[in-house]
């Protein structure tokens, strides 16, 4: 059997969103972007207490997943939600559960 229809399937989609989603910050990250429209990424150090790269590490973790988008706006990057993969990551996991 050939693992291409293992590249992009619902299953792998939602692990890729689950994996994403894996660490404490991350989920704090997606928790606040939900409760507003954009954030920069100079706002979110200041409300996580940690180093700037560790932060630039989990915002890439999240949009390398599709969950989120920047936007450089120079010399900042505004973040916001990709409603688009929050809404498909919402429905797989609600499938997954309600099985």
């Amino acid at each position: 059997m050939s693992e291409d229809i293992y590249l992009d399937n619902p299953q792998t989609r939602a692990a890729r969103y689950a994996k994403a989603m894996g660490h404490p910050i991350r989920m704090y990250v997606l928790t606040l972007l939900s409760k507003q429209s954009c954030c920069y990424s100079g706002d979110l150090s200041e409300e996580l207490p940690i180093a700037k790269s560790t932060l630039s590490q989990h915002l890439k973790e999240l949009k390398d997943a599709g969950l989120i988008q920047g936007q450089i706006e120079a010399p900042r990057i505004k973040y916001c939600l990709n409603k688009e993969n929050w809404q498909e990551a919402k429905e797989l996991f609600k499938e997954i559960m309600d099985l």
